[in-house]
């Protein structure tokens, strides 16, 4: 009987964990008997993978958080790079976190691993020096979004467009009064749907602004809004409770059920990042704020060479949506943003949602299984 191939895989966030969910499921029509391990969050531990260390552990953000947990998070890496060099996986998948998974993929790489990374890191947007690296350690590149794979076809490194996974899972037309009505919801009352992010330092910079803004844009408005928020996990859930109690704030919240929290909304108050792609497959109208640690954001901020840092601008090359970053940010900005989404027409904005959703609209687990099957195959 032929030995169960292994199949290693470092997810360090929410959305990575995501994204190893789908993959997982693809890879097992085509490796039925395969074992799936190496660090995951609750959805890829309901799809039978094995986390060797809690996911929550890598979630940092900025440039200089992640260095007041340096020593773990290289401890953990070191881990498994020992691990996988010893007991060689038939492939490893880096999901997104770059900065994490790097390491990992050249030391690998190098000791005759072959490796895949899930989700370009913005190599497109700025330090478009990593590529390099990228090029010697990285025998496959999965891309969700169509204008980076031409990127890599220009470097020559191996890539493979897969979409994205969120687009299949979300229905082309939102039904808002049924989401309203699975979370106990008034039918009838705008309602906002608040996300402040699903890493705690996110939470921390970014819930109190969001709420006051919200309550700002209800007065504004002169109707009480309906407010619906979302944790990620328990963890996010238990600090934004903490943060909620010292507040006189009417807030629903929820642990985690964030689609059907967005799909109940009017409207998605929210912090960058993948919130604001599912957002958009919502077909809901947003307002996108980021704040970061001043120091992290005087450093990074510069070295970004894109236009936008929201993915629906992105997709559309053109500001679709607005995006509050850093100083911008503020309770009176966001707020009038907010007030403008209730008082503007949004067909035509759905609309050009739609053709976004299409775009991305994908069978990605066949696609990214397909094309690492092919890579099992090379010599």
């Amino acid at each position: 009987m032929l030995e169960a191939p292994v199949f290693a895989i470092v997810a360090g966030e929410t959305s990575g964990d995501l994204l190893g969910a789908d993959l997982i499921q693809g890879l097992k029509k085509q490796y039925p008997n395969a074992i799936f391990e190496g660090i995951g969050g609750p959805r890829m531990q309901s799809q039978g993978f094995n986390s060797l260390f809690e996911m929550e552990r890598l979630s940092v953000m900025g440039l200089w958080e992640p260095l007041k947990r340096l020593p773990e998070l290289l401890s953990i890496r070191r881990s498994i790079i020992k691990r996988y060099s010893s007991q060689k996986p038939v492939v490893f998948i880096g999901i997104d976190s770059p900065d994490f998974n790097a390491k990992i993929e050249q030391k690998l790489n190098a000791v005759g691993v072959k490796t895949v990374h899930y989700v370009s890191p913005s190599v497109w947007a700025w330090r478009q020096g990593r590529i390099k690296n990228i090029k010697r350690s990285v025998d496959l590149m999965l891309t969700l979004l169509p204008f980076e794979a031409e990127f890599y076809h220009q470097h020559q490194v191996p890539v493979c467009y897969v979409g994205h996974p969120l687009a299949k899972q979300f229905p082309k037309q939102p039904n808002t009064s049924q989401a309203r009505q699975a979370l106990g919801l008034e039918l009838n009352r705008p309602t906002v749907c608040i996300m402040p992010g699903s890493r705690s330092a996110e939470v921390e910079l970014m819930a109190e602004l969001l709420l006051d803004s919200a309550a700002k844009a209800s007065q504004d408005l002169g109707v009480e809004l309906q407010l619906v928020m979302p944790a990620a996990n328990q963890s996010r859930y238990d600090q934004l409770k903490k943060i909620l109690d010292t507040r006189s704030d009417r807030v629903i919240l929820l642990k985690q059920q964030s689609h059907l929290a967005m799909e109940a909304a009017d409207a998605v108050l929210l912090t960058s990042g993948t919130t604001a792609l599912e957002a958009m497959l919502l077909k809901k109208p947003m307002v996108v704020g980021y704040r970061m640690n001043a120091l992290s954001f005087k450093v990074l901020f510069p070295l970004i060479k894109t236009a936008y840092v929201s993915l629906p601008n992105l997709l559309a090359n053109q500001a679709l949506v607005p995006e509050l970053i850093q100083d911008k940010a503020t309770i009176e900005t966001l707020s009038a943003e907010v007030v403008n989404l209730f008082k503007v027409d949004s067909a035509e904005l759905v609309e050009q949602f739609d053709e976004l959703h299409q775009q991305l609209s994908l069978d990605s687990a066949t696609l990214a299984t397909a094309a690492i099957s092919q890579l099992i195959a090379s010599k």
